[in-house]
């Protein structure tokens, strides 16, 4: 049987056993209470990985022909889904795991060459499993799902056993964050950088030339010994429990540990599409009076709503490229989401994929989100490109997993630590309007690193 149903347990715990592959997922539905937060997958055991970057496109360290996009749609099409047989509806039944790099939109649209990166790392890196363990949260149920291959019917069968046995030494309970190690990140550029660079975005869009560009800035940290890759998830997840955290293992020299709030783009395997851009954003108070004043002072601002309201409208563009024609609807508009760290302004977007197409397609038509961009989404990157004078990497890119069946999850690759080799990235920004203030914008992407300095530096806010 495709998917069968094994013991429950806490998905970080077992996860635990998988931590230190060189090529495995673990995609945590860490937010309690958040009804998007109710499905955990691990995925380890890869049958194949594709590595994108500046040279080209490999898969299992041969060069292939294509480009990233075309490369992943091709390995999606080599296994059969597995069949629910009238069992549970789990979303992801197999597929493609990984992260793409915001530099990939290179490859979709006309930009700058993307600059060289301190540490090197690739645009793409994504593993296709067959086998994965599936963790219903809210129903207390865990499975191991099976995808096949029709000319090679026993490889998911092996690596599902191999799955369960390694499973089997997964300790009763996740660990505990240790806080013992501290270490600092150092901003790349000094504020009044930063700043200048928020100013330069404010005359660009005075002149006509954009109406929105998400300026960020990068942090950095050599990574502390004795503090590994699942030791710096844990204490993220600690400080900022999110629906679509993850930790990404990537080959031994890159890892993502992510804390992302943000919905990139979902599918469903009937073509019914949804993203959930994110803009405004402002800190949780000390007291429940000082939380409520501040989440009601975001829901009531017109340089947030505006802010969102732009992006709304590029998304909607974005996805009318391969959406049926009159599917696309906003049913909300800038409503108030709280996190653990940070309220923010979240709105909906859905529309229904046109008949023939696929999540490739989708990826193709929005990547990389209008939330971090800006709009109009090529000008505005172009700016960003000129004003950061750096590339993003994974960061502003997205976490996704991809099933074989077409369906499709991903999350916009914030609230992230990228660990680069023994370098730590984290790396942050906002939406640039034209009565954005540079000072106050600093303070906002201040906000959003917060747990991403409080994981690396040991404090509990």
């Amino acid at each position: 049987m495709p998917i069968v149903e094994i013991p429950y347990r806490d998905p970080l715990a077992a996860f635990t056993p998988f931590a230190n592959d060189a090529t495995c997922a673990f995609l945590d539905s860490a937010a309690a209470g958040d009804p998007r937060a109710r499905w955990s997958y691990i995925a380890a055991e890869p049958f194949s990985v594709i590595v994108a970057g500046p040279d080209g496109v490999a898969v299992d360290g041969r060069p292939v022909e294509g480009d990233p996009f075309a490369v992943l749609q091709r390995m999606l099409a080599t296994r059969v889904p597995a069949a629910s047989q009238g069992g549970p509806e789990i979303p992801f039944r197999g597929g493609a795991v990984g992260f793409l790099g915001y530099e990939l939109g290179r490859h979709l649209e006309r930009l700058p060459v993307p600059y060289r990166r301190d540490p090197p790392m690739p645009d793409m890196v994504v593993g296709l499993y067959d086998a994965v363990l599936a963790f219903d949260t809210q129903a207390q149920r865990a499975f191991l799902v099976r995808a096949e291959m029709p000319a090679d019917t026993d490889s998911a069968r092996q690596r599902g056993e191999t799955l369960l046995r390694r499973l089997a030494t997964a300790p009763p309970a996740p660990p505990a964050p240790d806080w013992r190690i501290r270490e600092a990140f150092t901003p790349d550029r000094p504020r009044a950088t930063v700043e200048a660079a928020v100013a330069r975005a404010i005359a660009y869009i005075e002149a006509g030339d954009i109406f929105q560009a998400n300026i960020t800035q990068t942090l950095r940290a050599q990574r502390p010994a004795g503090l590994d890759d699942l030791a710096l998830y844990l204490r993220l997840r600690a400080l900022s429990p999110a629906p679509f955290a993850a930790l990404l293992r990537c080959g031994p020299d890159l890892a993502l540990m992510s804390a992302s709030p943000e919905r990139f783009l979902s599918l469903s395997p009937d073509g019914r599409v949804e993203t959930r851009p994110i803009k405004g954003t402002r800190p949780r108070g000390a007291s429940p009076q000082a939380d409520a004043a501040l989440a009601a002072a975001l829901a009531a601002a017109p340089k947030d709503r505006a802010e969102n309201l732009m992006i709304v409208d590029l998304l909607r563009n974005d996805i009318s490229r391969v959406a049926a024609l009159g599917s696309v609807q906003v049913p909300v508009l800038c409503a108030l989401e709280s996190f653990a760290s940070v309220h923010h302004l979240v709105s909906v977007v859905e529309g229904r994929l046109t008949p023939g197409l696929g999540p490739v397609d989708l990826l193709r038509a929005c990547f990389p989100g209008g939330s971090v961009t800006g709009a109009p989404k090529i000008r505005a990157m172009e700016i960003i490109h000129e004003l950061e004078g750096a590339p993003r990497g994974p960061y502003c890119g997205a976490i996704a997993w991809i099933g074989f069946d077409g369906a499709m999850d991903s999350a916009i690759t914030i609230r992230t630590i990228v660990r680069g080799g023994e370098t730590l990235l984290a790396q942050a920004g906002g939406g640039i309007v034209a009565d954005s203030d540079p000072a106050a914008e600093y303070e906002e992407s201040l906000v959003k690193l917060a747990p991403l300095r409080h994981a690396l530096s040991g404090e509990r806010p």
